[in-house]
Parts: C-alpha cells; structure tokens; sequence
C-alpha cells in the first residue's frame, strides 16, 4: 500500500484491522485450549477444580 502511494489514514486503517484480527486469533486461541486443554485437567481434581475453572474462564475473557 506504502509503495502503491495510498493516503495515510488507509494505510492505519488496514494495520488497525490487521491488529484486531490477530488480538482475535489469540483469544480464540487462548479460550479453545481452555476449553480443551485445562477443562481435563479440572475436571479430574474434582469440584474444586471444577470452580477453579469458572473463575479462570471468567477472568479469561478479558485477555
């Protein structure tokens, strides 16, 4: 785009969208390994765990 000569504010719009695809890859990311990953591993401890696991996945979702 930079080589293309396109105007600046186009330019900051597309890196503004390519930055809030990636933030949203990392949250998917990060919310599919909960959901697969640890979601085992608290399951197993038991009720504890169980709750352990609410609290993380509530505070999670403001990655």
């Amino acid at each position: 785009m930079i080589e293309q000569g396109r105007p600046c504010a186009q330019i900051a719009q597309q890196l503004q969208a390519v930055e809030s695809a990636i933030e949203n890859a990392k949250k998917a990311l990060i919310h599919d390994h909960i959901s697969h990953g640890l979601e085992r591993s608290f399951k197993a401890s038991g009720s504890k765990g169980q709750a352990a696991l609410r609290d993380f996945r509530l505070i999670a979702k403001y990655l």
